[in-house]
């Protein structure tokens, strides 16, 4: 029987799909664990079904993590926040107190822990479906001893501290530009972890107000292109210090560094 790869790489990529090669050999990988189904994923990777909620799994921070439709896919530009934290915090021995707001999938949540063996954390979600799957995440990683899972608002809900650190990716696309998305992210990745507002900076705005009450800690905030000088405005005014505007490996400004010792409110913050 011919090899059937070389005939999917060409269906992937006159579909439109990004990077059919890649995506023809993580599906032929997948398959040999599910011998004859290689040509039905195929044909779900042709409707632009994501590869991570086809094969059940994504890389990030060189660990595997379990995904399924209705949980965000984790990112490479997501890794920014990691990279951001250890620089800020760079003894690997420190007992950090760790928040991750709308944990989603966990993975920044772990890829934390994992880096500091003895911080400890809570993940925030309001959706009971990331917190099974963040729950079995942590457990993956035997993190469970270290690591809680939460149902909460997790724009207001912050008890628990004092925090070192607090990361979050929460939704920052304009809502206008959604229907422009990519279909992989359009049709298949949850619109409330996508959905950023008008302006797309909502959560940012609750997530100031939010930092405000902690006073203590520090932030690392992802946001989306465009949004760096508006994101920092928005800590500005309330009272919050931006230490920089990290990029991600793109060049793109990518994570609000914030330390939340409250000063007198500012409205912009001066270069």
């Amino acid at each position: 029987m011919s090899d059937p790869r070389p005939a999917a790489i060409r269906r992937l990529s006159a579909a439109g799909v990004g990077n059919p090669r890649l995506d023809s050999r993580l599906l032929w990988d997948y398959a040999q664990r599910n011998p004859g189904q290689f040509e039905a994923l195929v044909k779900r990777r042709l409707a632009r079904e994501p590869v991570a909620y086809i094969i059940g799994a994504k890389e990030f921070w060189s660990l595997e993590f379990e995904v399924e439709p209705g949980i965000l896919i984790p990112r490479p530009e997501t890794e920014t926040i990691v990279e951001q934290v250890l620089d800020r915090f760079p003894g690997s021995s420190a007992p950090l107190k760790i928040l991750d707001l709308g944990t989603g999938s966990g993975c920044l949540l772990v890829a934390l822990l994992k880096e500091y063996p003895n911080a400890r954390g809570l993940g925030i979600d309001g959706s009971d479906q990331a917190l099974v799957v963040a729950g079995r995440n942590i457990a993956r990683h035997d993190l469970t001893a270290r690591a809680e899972i939460r149902r909460g608002n997790w724009l207001n809900d912050l008890a628990g501290g004092p925090w070192d650190v607090i990361v979050s990716n929460p939704p920052y696309i304009p809502s206008g530009d959604i229907a422009g998305l990519e279909p992989e992210v359009r049709d298949y990745e949850p619109l409330g972890a996508l959905d950023g507002g008008p302006d797309g900076l909502d959560a940012v705005r609750a997530l100031a107000a939010g930092f405000r009450r902690l006073g203590s800690g520090t932030a690392f905030v992802e946001i989306g292109a465009g949004q760096a000088e508006s994101a920092q405005s928005l800590m500005a005014a309330e009272g919050l210090s931006v230490h920089h505007v990290a990029p991600d490996l793109a060049g793109i400004p990518r994570v609000v560094v914030t330390g939340l010792a409250v000063r007198a409110p500012a409205k912009k913050v001066l270069e």
